[in-house]
């Protein structure tokens, strides 16, 4: 595998970078987790703390980034006989992290399952077709990890 030349500095400053800005919103072991069981469906405050055993308070505080940041959007829904409360919807913008959620779990998978069978796997809508996280270029080719190069604002950049 090619190794990352050592370098001093990033190429690009943290406060000018894509990347550590997504972190900011996403990055936290709570928001991640939430984001995962949206992902698989869970809506209701009650439902998320009750799987994610994260305190109230700190749910709270990470639903109401969420909804901030544009990932998840807040709606009213009423169960019978019960006041109106909140329910969290994975917006556009959330729903477009799945690629990534996914890849976390497929690395996960490979790195982490101690040779274990996964717990879940993702198939094509329609098929039984198995699928993974991969790279494409523009003509739609699979790029492996190491054939990736990182070009900074039109400059070769690490290779």
């Amino acid at each position: 595998m090619t190794q990352i030349p050592l370098a001093r500095r990033s190429p690009i400053p943290p406060d000018t970078c894509n990347l550590a800005s997504a972190i900011e919103v996403v990055g936290d072991r709570w928001t991640l987790l939430i984001l995962r069981a949206a992902l698989y469906g869970v809506r209701r405050f009650d439902d998320f703390q009750a799987e994610l055993k994260c305190p109230r308070t700190v749910l709270s505080g990470r639903l109401k980034s969420l909804v901030d940041s544009g990932l998840l959007v807040k709606r009213p829904y009423k169960a019978p006989g019960k006041r109106a409360r909140p329910e969290y919807l994975l917006s556009a913008m959330g729903l477009s992290l799945r690629p990534i959620l996914i890849g976390l779990t497929q690395w996960g998978d490979a790195w982490l399952s101690e040779g274990e069978t996964p717990p879940i796997s993702f198939t094509k809508a329609g098929t039984k077709s198995a699928i993974r996280a991969a790279f494409v270029d523009g003509e739609g080719r699979e790029v492996r990890p190491d054939q990736i190069r990182t070009v900074i604002r039109g400059r070769s950049g690490l290779e």
